[in-house]
Protein backbone atom coordinates (compact mmCIF):
# COMPACT_ATOMS: atom_id res chain seq x y z
CA UNK A 1 0.00 0.00 0.00
CA UNK A 2 2.84 2.69 1.04
CA UNK A 3 3.88 2.42 -3.12
CA UNK A 4 0.67 4.15 -3.82
CA UNK A 5 2.20 7.20 -1.90
CA UNK A 6 6.04 6.89 -3.06
CA UNK A 7 6.16 9.17 -6.19
CA UNK A 8 4.13 11.80 -4.24
CA UNK A 9 5.80 15.42 -3.18
CA UNK A 10 3.51 17.16 -0.69
CA UNK A 11 3.76 20.60 0.37
CA UNK A 12 2.03 21.88 3.76
CA UNK A 13 1.78 25.78 3.50
CA UNK A 14 1.90 26.79 7.17
CA UNK A 15 3.39 25.21 9.99
CA UNK A 16 0.84 26.48 12.94
CA UNK A 17 -1.12 24.31 15.03
CA UNK A 18 -3.15 22.04 12.57
CA UNK A 19 0.13 22.42 9.99
CA UNK A 20 2.49 21.57 12.51
CA UNK A 21 0.24 18.20 13.29
CA UNK A 22 0.13 17.39 9.38
CA UNK A 23 3.93 17.49 9.14
CA UNK A 24 4.46 15.01 11.76
CA UNK A 25 1.27 12.78 10.10
CA UNK A 26 3.18 13.29 6.33
CA UNK A 27 6.81 12.50 8.11
CA UNK A 28 5.31 9.27 8.98
CA UNK A 29 3.60 8.26 5.60
CA UNK A 30 5.85 6.87 2.92
CA UNK A 31 5.93 10.14 0.65
CA UNK A 32 8.95 10.72 -1.30
CA UNK A 33 9.04 14.20 -0.07
CA UNK A 34 8.03 16.94 2.04
CA UNK A 35 8.47 20.61 1.96
CA UNK A 36 6.91 22.84 4.71
CA UNK A 37 6.74 27.06 4.55
CA UNK A 38 6.02 29.49 7.27
CA UNK A 39 7.92 33.13 7.63
CA UNK A 40 6.73 32.92 11.45
CA UNK A 41 9.04 32.18 14.30
CA UNK A 42 8.69 29.61 16.95
CA UNK A 43 6.95 31.04 19.92
CA UNK A 44 5.57 29.74 23.21
CA UNK A 45 1.74 29.28 22.08
CA UNK A 46 3.07 27.36 18.88
CA UNK A 47 4.84 25.03 21.82
CA UNK A 48 1.07 24.06 23.18
CA UNK A 49 -0.13 23.26 19.65
CA UNK A 50 2.67 21.47 17.91
CA UNK A 51 3.42 17.88 18.53
CA UNK A 52 7.10 16.41 19.81
CA UNK A 53 9.82 17.90 22.33
CA UNK A 54 10.18 21.20 23.26
CA UNK A 55 13.79 23.28 24.00
CA UNK A 56 14.55 26.20 25.09
CA UNK A 57 16.35 27.29 22.47
CA UNK A 58 13.56 27.28 20.39
CA UNK A 59 11.95 30.05 20.95
CA UNK A 60 12.40 32.90 18.25
CA UNK A 61 13.57 30.51 15.84
CA UNK A 62 11.32 30.07 12.60
CA UNK A 63 9.09 27.57 12.44
CA UNK A 64 10.96 25.85 9.75
CA UNK A 65 14.14 25.86 11.44
CA UNK A 66 12.36 24.35 14.67
CA UNK A 67 10.72 21.52 12.61
CA UNK A 68 13.36 20.73 10.42
CA UNK A 69 15.81 20.21 13.36
CA UNK A 70 12.70 17.82 14.85
CA UNK A 71 12.20 15.86 11.61
CA UNK A 72 15.52 15.63 9.77
CA UNK A 73 16.47 12.87 11.98
CA UNK A 74 13.62 10.94 11.72
CA UNK A 75 13.51 10.72 7.42
CA UNK A 76 15.04 12.15 4.61
CA UNK A 77 13.11 14.23 1.95
CA UNK A 78 12.09 16.45 4.77
CA UNK A 79 12.35 20.63 3.37
CA UNK A 80 11.30 23.44 5.74
CA UNK A 81 11.94 26.71 4.33
CA UNK A 82 10.84 30.21 6.49
CA UNK A 83 9.13 31.78 3.76
CA UNK A 84 5.87 32.70 3.23
CA UNK A 85 3.77 31.47 -0.10
CA UNK A 86 1.72 33.81 -2.34
CA UNK A 87 0.57 34.29 -5.75
CA UNK A 88 4.60 34.71 -6.93
CA UNK A 89 6.24 31.86 -5.18
CA UNK A 90 5.71 29.06 -8.18
CA UNK A 91 9.53 28.49 -8.31
CA UNK A 92 9.13 26.75 -4.77
CA UNK A 93 6.68 24.15 -6.33
CA UNK A 94 8.05 22.81 -9.35
CA UNK A 95 7.18 18.78 -8.71
CA UNK A 96 4.65 19.01 -6.03
CA UNK A 97 2.01 16.65 -6.40
CA UNK A 98 -0.49 17.31 -3.91
CA UNK A 99 -0.67 19.90 -1.14
CA UNK A 100 -2.14 21.05 2.16
CA UNK A 101 -3.30 24.58 3.10
CA UNK A 102 -3.01 25.24 6.84
CA UNK A 103 -3.22 29.11 7.14
CA UNK A 104 -5.46 31.38 9.21
CA UNK A 105 -5.87 34.31 7.40
CA UNK A 106 -8.16 34.34 4.58
CA UNK A 107 -6.22 36.72 2.75
CA UNK A 108 -3.41 34.70 2.28
CA UNK A 109 -5.56 31.97 1.63
CA UNK A 110 -6.37 33.68 -1.11
CA UNK A 111 -3.00 34.43 -2.63
CA UNK A 112 -2.18 30.43 -2.01
CA UNK A 113 -5.47 29.37 -3.84
CA UNK A 114 -4.57 31.49 -7.20
CA UNK A 115 -1.19 30.14 -7.16
CA UNK A 116 -1.98 25.95 -6.72
CA UNK A 117 -4.80 26.48 -9.12
CA UNK A 118 -2.93 28.39 -11.31
CA UNK A 119 -0.34 25.59 -11.15
CA UNK A 120 -2.97 22.78 -11.28
CA UNK A 121 -2.10 21.42 -8.01
CA UNK A 122 -4.36 19.64 -6.12
CA UNK A 123 -5.17 20.73 -2.29
CA UNK A 124 -6.68 20.34 0.81
CA UNK A 125 -7.47 23.04 3.04
CA UNK A 126 -8.00 23.00 6.52
CA UNK A 127 -9.82 25.58 8.76
CA UNK A 128 -11.43 26.36 12.23
CA UNK A 129 -13.79 28.37 13.63
CA UNK A 130 -14.23 28.28 17.52
CA UNK A 131 -16.98 30.87 19.43
CA UNK A 132 -18.30 30.98 22.68
CA UNK A 133 -21.68 32.47 24.01
CA UNK A 134 -20.92 31.98 27.72
CA UNK A 135 -20.29 28.99 28.21
CA UNK A 136 -17.92 26.23 26.75
CA UNK A 137 -16.38 26.48 23.64
CA UNK A 138 -18.47 25.42 20.32
CA UNK A 139 -17.24 25.04 16.57
CA UNK A 140 -16.25 23.53 13.17
CA UNK A 141 -13.58 21.86 11.47
CA UNK A 142 -13.51 21.51 8.18
CA UNK A 143 -11.79 20.13 5.51
CA UNK A 144 -12.07 20.67 2.14
CA UNK A 145 -10.49 19.27 -1.28
CA UNK A 146 -9.66 21.19 -4.60
CA UNK A 147 -9.43 18.94 -7.29
CA UNK A 148 -7.57 20.50 -10.01
CA UNK A 149 -10.72 19.96 -12.59
CA UNK A 150 -13.04 21.77 -10.09
CA UNK A 151 -10.61 24.22 -8.12
CA UNK A 152 -12.08 27.39 -9.79
CA UNK A 153 -15.75 26.27 -9.07
CA UNK A 154 -15.06 24.89 -5.37
CA UNK A 155 -13.25 28.34 -4.80
CA UNK A 156 -16.56 30.04 -5.64
CA UNK A 157 -18.42 28.38 -3.44
CA UNK A 158 -16.88 29.94 -0.27
CA UNK A 159 -16.43 26.73 1.53
CA UNK A 160 -13.12 28.88 2.61
CA UNK A 161 -12.34 32.29 4.42
CA UNK A 162 -10.73 34.41 1.64
CA UNK A 163 -10.98 37.73 3.14
CA UNK A 164 -9.37 39.05 6.88
CA UNK A 165 -12.49 38.55 8.92
CA UNK A 166 -12.66 39.47 13.13
CA UNK A 167 -10.61 37.08 14.85
CA UNK A 168 -11.87 34.16 16.38
CA UNK A 169 -11.54 32.48 20.12
CA UNK A 170 -8.80 30.35 18.28
CA UNK A 171 -5.93 32.27 18.55
CA UNK A 172 -6.76 33.04 22.35
CA UNK A 173 -6.61 29.45 22.87
CA UNK A 174 -3.68 27.39 23.22
CA UNK A 175 -5.15 24.20 24.66
CA UNK A 176 -6.89 22.47 21.98
CA UNK A 177 -3.89 20.61 20.40
CA UNK A 178 -6.58 18.02 20.21
CA UNK A 179 -8.80 20.17 17.59
CA UNK A 180 -5.07 20.60 15.66
CA UNK A 181 -4.33 17.26 15.49
CA UNK A 182 -8.13 16.20 14.56
CA UNK A 183 -8.44 18.84 11.50
CA UNK A 184 -4.72 17.64 10.15
CA UNK A 185 -5.97 13.92 10.59
CA UNK A 186 -9.27 14.48 8.58
CA UNK A 187 -6.76 16.02 5.87
CA UNK A 188 -4.24 13.13 6.02
CA UNK A 189 -6.93 10.48 5.60
CA UNK A 190 -8.92 11.96 2.71
CA UNK A 191 -5.40 12.48 1.08
CA UNK A 192 -4.86 9.17 1.77
CA UNK A 193 -8.47 8.33 0.36
CA UNK A 194 -7.98 10.10 -2.83
CA UNK A 195 -4.60 7.71 -2.97
CA UNK A 196 -6.42 4.49 -2.50
CA UNK A 197 -4.55 3.81 0.83
CA UNK A 198 -7.91 3.83 2.38
CA UNK A 199 -11.10 2.54 1.04
CA UNK A 200 -13.32 5.40 -0.19
CA UNK A 201 -17.29 5.01 -0.35
CA UNK A 202 -17.95 8.39 -1.46
CA UNK A 203 -15.67 11.43 -2.89
CA UNK A 204 -15.84 13.88 -0.46
CA UNK A 205 -15.25 17.31 -1.38
CA UNK A 206 -15.51 18.74 2.05
CA UNK A 207 -15.82 17.90 5.82
CA UNK A 208 -17.15 19.18 8.62
CA UNK A 209 -16.96 17.89 12.36
CA UNK A 210 -18.71 19.80 14.58
CA UNK A 211 -17.66 20.00 18.15
CA UNK A 212 -20.89 20.59 20.18
CA UNK A 213 -22.22 16.52 18.67
CA UNK A 214 -18.90 14.84 17.49
CA UNK A 215 -20.54 14.49 13.99
CA UNK A 216 -18.66 14.70 10.68
CA UNK A 217 -20.79 15.75 7.75
CA UNK A 218 -19.34 15.36 4.20
CA UNK A 219 -20.40 16.58 1.34
CA UNK A 220 -19.49 14.70 -2.52
CA UNK A 221 -18.97 16.71 -5.46
CA UNK A 222 -22.67 16.59 -6.52
CA UNK A 223 -23.84 17.57 -3.77
CA UNK A 224 -22.02 21.04 -3.54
Amino acid sequence: LSRKLSDDVIAIIGLGGTGAYTLDFMAKTAVREIRGFDGDAFHIHNAYRSPGKLEEAEFGQSKAAVYQGRYASFRDGVQLVPRYVDAESGDAFAGVTFAFVCVDKGSSRAAIFDLLIGLGIPFIDVGMGLKRAGGPLSGMLRATYFAPERALEMRGKGFAELHDGPENLYRTNVQIAELNALNAALAVIRFKQLRGFYTEADQLCHLLFDLADLKIVGLTDHET
